[in-house]
């Protein structure tokens, strides 16, 4: 299995805003694209300054599945995210293989 993570540094004054954003929008959407059979959010309690930090996180069953969602979807999600929080945050991606 293959976790997908998405961890976002969001100014305080849209944190809010952000939250609903990906609680009622971003990741709904990211889940009906097929891909990922199972999605969370979490809020990291020990924080850079400056920014409330998440780390969305989507699993699906190998690479090959999430190398056919970043050709295929993702450029549109990212660009929807942009639109909507352009300047606001930084994201940055990681693969990793659940081991157990």
């Amino acid at each position: 299995m293959i976790l997908y993570n998405v961890t976002s540094s969001i100014e305080p004054a849209v944190a809010d805003k952000w939250l609903d954003y990906m609680r009622s929008t971003h990741m709904p959407e990211v889940m009906e694209t097929g891909f990922f059979i199972k999605s969370q959010l979490c809020r990291l309690l020990d924080e850079e300054e400056g920014g409330i930090t998440y780390a969305a996180q989507y699993y699906c069953l190998s690479v090959e599945q999430l190398d056919e969602y970043q050709r295929l979807c993702a450029p549109a999600l990212r660009a929807d995210m942009e639109a909507h929080f352009a300047g606001q945050y930084v994201s940055f991606r990681t693969v990793l293989e659940v081991v157990e």
